[in-house]
């Protein structure tokens, strides 16, 4: 005999319900969103909380309870993954901005000591800044330039990915590719 549900999931739009579906029957997206999907899906056609943890091939009807719980809170935010253990990011949101700031900027010979930017003139121009990051490491430079696109390019120097100076008779012209975010993934 199974338990009263607590939290029942509460009605489906039809846009969610499509978004569920679509979702569900995904052969690219992470298997768990998709069984996470497959999950709402099962508990707004009626199922319990057990049969539809096994529809959705996982074992325990307490975590589609949390899933319905939290999916009655955030909507479709709550399919995707969230901070899975360890310990909490350090360099948030304006922190990761700052240092994407100065990645931008180009280097001042005699302030910064270069020409080029690398990992290491970076963190000391970052930790030597009045609003700077005093303890920030390369490792984690490394990180947020990565995820925002920049790669090391055949320059030794950090460029951001899809965005090219051409020269040109008028003069040098920024280029940017449209398709650079859909050709990252």
């Amino acid at each position: 005999m199974t338990r009263r549900q607590k939290e029942p999931l509460r009605a489906l739009t039809s846009a969610e319900r499509t978004a569920l579906a679509q979702l569900s029957r995904s052969r690219t997206e992470p298997a768990a969103q998709v069984a996470r999907a497959t999950a709402l899906l099962a508990v707004a056609d009626g199922a319990s909380f057990t049969a539809a943890a096994r529809v959705a091939g996982r074992k325990s009807g307490d975590a589609v309870a949390h899933l319905v719980a939290r999916f009655n809170r955030e909507g479709l935010i709550a399919l995707g993954d969230r901070h899975g253990g360890g310990p909490p990011k350090r360099y948030t949101t304006p922190e990761q901005a700052r240092i994407l700031q100065e990645a931008r900027r180009p280097p001042d010979r005699e302030q910064d000591g270069t020409a080029t930017w690398s990992l290491t003139t970076l963190q000391r121009a970052l930790r030597r800044a009045a609003d700077g990051l005093p303890t920030v490491s390369t490792y984690t430079i490394w990180g947020v330039l990565q995820e925002a696109g920049f790669r090391w390019g055949k320059d030794r120097s950090w460029c951001e990915t899809g965005t090219v100076v051409r020269k040109r008779k008028a003069g040098a012209v920024t280029v940017v590719d449209p398709d650079a975010a859909a050709k990252k993934t």
